[in-house]
């Protein structure tokens, strides 16, 4: 059998596969034939390679040419030029915005050379549908090694030893979680993989499940043979289709291997998996709300203690982790707890897994060492705020976190200074906003959010969010008061004390964080009734300058409302009690007499 030169990985990861990336893998797979390459070429479906803004992205292997915005009919050329002729098709090279120049090779991209992959290790490289390929990258040794050399207690010791702590948003140290699920005694264990996301613009654990999920199986294994569980759960939205395919083909081919089930690799180990659907409620990425919808209750979050690893699923002790936290266990194993904690801070080690969004030139997931800076990331990494806009402040934690400024660019990112700095790290959201954001509308979207998503059981969140959200509704129409100012923020205190769970406990962030670090906007809102974003519509003014008017009367024929009056050649008005704000005037005027206050 002739030896395969040339591998083409194309990305199957969702955003990708939007963008056409399944007709590209099949055009390669069809002209490949058609050119008599069989022999030589294989194509490759790998998950996602994170940089989502220049995706679909197509890499050759071995010399590692990075294509991006590639489409379906580029795949002769590609094949033609870079396979058959070994030219690169320069057309479809990514340059570097700031030196113009043009980058083959994904190592020596901005984007990627400050990142260390390590839960997404595979993704980009293996295609996920194929365990084998799986193999090939040491997968399952670490289940193997712990099966045939460590005791539970060792395995544990090593978790405990590297510092990683959980990257579902607590931080809490995952080995000593572990330890705690060991001790206590029962006929029947569970462990649980929570896989639920609901972040707005998070899809961290999607991409995972996507690109590398027999990394999540493995490392439920290896939970289970430390707990002494025998039993799996994957908690997952519904909303993740291919997540929940590729899983399946996972736990199907690590079952056929012998890896899952009865007696695995011959030890007498037993451990299997399966799926819980969940309806996509926010709430339920909290343990003890996850728990009872798997269970089929009502996805409300209970009081602890008991905690779940003494008392979970059906009342058995539980062990929950997120994807990513499962994700660095099996490398951690092979590479030993030393590796691990030479990355990262003192106090959090190892690396976070991002999804960046928002203003930014390079929307992606990526994935930095804990202590990377946001300036780092947001500038480097990120490549800036898009189309030269002033960076103005960056959520991070999703709707649970905070705003956060400039003055906060040179924050080493780790699971302390983010809380010190007014936010937290959570599961791993980080949204950019830039000039044209107004941070009050944005801490009214964010707590929008989270009246929705409450379940209701406490009356703090249930009642004190949509008070919270009712003040904001005022201070962004005009109606608001220094008094209403004074609210917000008591109210967002007595919240964050009294709530049930996390949601509530940290539903006021968003508010809190604006309040302290933008005060003056606020104060405008209130004082001067103006948003200087220009985002708070009730507080926006059309206003025609009647030096620039000629009374060419186009304005007034495309207002829908009719707020606008005059004589022909003469400047004209707007009714600002008419006016409903749609900017048709100014869309339609083409002297630049009309402008926003």
């Amino acid at each position: 059998m002739a030896q395969i030169k040339y591998h083409i990985l194309v990305c199957g990861g969702t955003g990708c596969r939007a963008s056409q990336s399944e007709d590209i893998l099949k055009n390669f797979q069809e002209l490949i034939i058609d050119k008599g390459l069989g022999t030589e070429v294989q194509v490759v479906k790998t998950g996602c390679f994170g940089f989502c803004e220049k995706g679909p992205i197509v890499k050759m292997m071995p010399d590692n040419t990075f294509y991006t915005k590639v489409s379906p009919a580029d795949c002769e050329e590609i094949l033609n030029e870079h396979i058959i002729k070994g030219r690169k098709v320069t057309r479809l090279l990514y340059t570097d915005p700031e030196t113009k120049e043009q980058v083959s090779d994904s190592k020596h991209m901005e984007f990627y050379k400050k990142q260390i992959r390590i839960a997404l290790r595979n993704c980009g490289f293996i295609n996920p549908e194929n365990i084998e390929e799986y193999i090939g990258r040491d997968g399952y040794q670490a289940l193997g090694k712990v099966l045939t050399e460590l005791t539970p207690d060792a395995t544990i010791d090593i978790i405990k030893k590297s510092g990683l702590r959980g990257r579902g948003g607590g931080g809490f140290p995952t080995g000593l979680k572990w330890e705690i699920t060991r001790k206590v005694k029962a006929d029947q264990k569970y462990v649980i993989c929570n896989a639920d996301e609901g972040d707005p613009g998070a899809f961290m654990d999607r991409s995972v499940l996507e690109g590398d999920p027999h990394s999540v199986l493995e490392a439920m294994a290896i939970n289970g043979y430390c707990t002494g569980a025998s039993k799996g759960l994957v908690y997952i939205r519904a909303e993740y289709p291919l997540a929940v395919e590729r899983l399946k083909i996972a736990m199907r081919q690590a079952r056929e291997f012998g890896l899952l089930g009865q007696n695995i690799m011959g030890t007498g180990f037993n451990f299997d998996v399966e799926i819980r659907y969940g309806a996509g409620a926010f709430v339920c990425g909290e343990e003890t709300a996850l728990i009872h919808s798997m269970e089929g209750k009502r996805g409300e979050p209970t009081v602890k203690p008991p905690f779940p690893s003494e008392s979970g699923y059906l009342g058995k002790p539980s062990n929950v982790n997120n994807v990513e936290t499962y994700a660095n266990i099996p490398v951690i194993i092979i590479k030993g707890a030393e590796w691990f904690s030479a990355i990262g801070t003192e106090k959090s080690k190892g690396t976070k897994v991002f999804a960046l969004a928002g203003k930014i030139n390079n929307v992606g997931l990526i994935e930095v060492p804990m202590g990377i800076t946001l300036r780092e990331v947001i500038y480097e990494i990120g490549g800036g705020i898009k189309n030269d806009k002033k960076f103005k402040a960056v959520q991070t934690g999703g709707p649970s976190g905070g705003m956060l400024t400039e003055k906060h660019l040179d924050t080493p990112i780790d699971y302390d200074n983010l809380i010190a700095a007014g936010s937290m790290m959570g599961s791993g959201g980080m949204i950019v906003m830039d000039e044209d954001d107004c941070m009050v509308s944005m801490a009214k979207f964010y707590l929008q959010f989270t009246v929705e998503e409450s379940c209701g059981k406490c009356s703090p969140c249930r009642i004190g969010n949509k008070r919270l959200f009712e003040i904001l509704e005022k201070v962004t129409k005009g109606q608001g008061t220094l008094e209403d100012l004074d609210k917000l923020k008591n109210l967002s205190n007595v919240i964050k004390d009294t709530s049930l769970c996390g949601l509530g406990q940290t539903s006021p962030n968003p508010v809190l964080s604006s309040l302290m670090n933008f005060p003056d906007e606020y104060n405008e809102h209130v004082v001067s009734k103006k948003c200087r974003a220009g985002s708070c519509k009730s507080l926006m003014q059309y206003i025609i300058d009647p030096d620039n008017c000629i009374g060419c009367t186009l304005c007034a024929r495309n207002c829908p409302v009719n707020a606008i009056s005059g004589e022909r050649k003469q400047p004209h008005i707007i009714d600002q009690e008419k006016c409903i704000k749609c900017g048709a005037c100014m869309e339609k005027c083409k002297f630049n007499a009309i402008h926003i206050n």
